[in-house]
C-alpha cells in the first residue's frame, strides 16, 4: 500500500479495511487479520494498524472477541457506506460545486459525464 502525505497514515489504514469490507473481501462478522498480520502486510508498525482498528471500533465498523481477534461488524458495509456518502456530501461536493462555478460548468454536463463513466464502467 502507497501511503500519501494529505492524511494520517492510520486513516489511510482505516479506509484500506473499510475497502476490504466494502468489496467484501473481508466478510461481515468474520475474523479480519489481527494487528500484527495487517502491519507485516501493510509494512508499517503495529501500533499504527492498532490506531487504526481503534478508530474502527468507535465507528462501528469492526469489534473484537476476546481472545479470538477482530471481526468485521454485521452492518459493516453499511455503516461505512452511510459515513463515505455523509463524508463526500459535507466535504467533497462543495470543492466540486465551488470549481464548476469558477469553470462554468453546468449541471447538466456533470449528469452528461457521469452518465459516460457510468457507461464506460460497465463495459
Amino acid at each position: 500500500m502507497e501511503f500519501n502525505n494529505t492524511q494520517a497514515i492510520y486513516l489511510q489504514i482505516a479506509d484500506y479495511v473499510c475497502d476490504k469490507i466494502q468489496l467484501k473481501v473481508w466478510l461481515e462478522d468474520q475474523k479480519i487479520p489481527s494487528v500484527r498480520e495487517l502491519a507485516v502486510t501493510l509494512e508499517v508498525n503495529p501500533n499504527t494498524v492498532a490506531r487504526s482498528y481503534e478508530y474502527l471500533q468507535n465507528q462501528e465498523i469492526i469489534y473484537t472477541k476476546r481472545g479470538m481477534g477482530y471481526f468485521a461488524q454485521a452492518n459493516a458495509a453499511q455503516n461505512i457506506l452511510k459515513t463515505r456518502r455523509e463524508r463526500f456530501v459535507d466535504e467533497e461536493l462543495p470543492l466540486l460545486f465551488k470549481k464548476m462555478q469558477l469553470l462554468n460548468i453546468p449541471v447538466s454536463d456533470l449528469q452528461l459525464h457521469y452518465q459516460q463513466f457510468i457507461d464506460n464502467q460497465t463495459n
